[in-house]
C-alpha cells in the first residue's frame, strides 16, 4: 500500500482551505527504463473528498499528472472540527483513503 497522503485543512472565514500531497509514482506508460523496456503505465485515475462523509468532489486524472501530487482546493461551509476525507484510486486497482481534521 502506499504511504499516507498529507492533508493538512485549514479553516478559512466559514470554508476550509485544503491541501494534500499524495504519494505515487504517476508513471505515463510511455517511460522506458535502463535496459529499453518501457514502463508499465501505474497513474491514479480518480481522486474523490469527503466532507463529514459527504462526498464534495470526485476528479478524474490521467497519465500527465506529476509524480507525488499536489492538490490544493476550498471546501464550502466547513468548519473547524469537521473531518475531510480524501481517496484516490489508481489503473492497477490500488488506493487509499486518508482523513484530516479542519483546524
Amino acid at each position: 500500500m502506499a504511504d499516507p497522503m498529507r492533508i493538512r485543512a485549514q479553516a478559512q472565514e466559514g470554508n476550509a482551505l485544503v491541501r494534500v500531497l499524495m504519494s505515487h509514482e504517476m508513471e505515463t506508460g510511455q517511460r522506458r527504463d535502463a535496459s529499453g523496456k518501457v514502463i508499465p503505465a501505474w497513474h491514479i485515475i480518480e481522486v474523490s473528498v469527503a466532507h463529514n462523509g459527504k462526498n464534495v468532489m470526485t476528479a478524474e486524472w490521467g497519465p500527465a499528472v506529476a509524480k507525488n501530487p499536489f492538490l490544493q482546493f476550498t471546501v464550502k461551509n466547513a468548519k473547524a472540527g469537521d473531518k475531510i476525507a480524501v481517496s484516490w484510486k489508481d489503473n492497477k486497482g490500488d488506493s487509499r483513503t486518508d482523513e484530516a481534521t479542519v483546524s
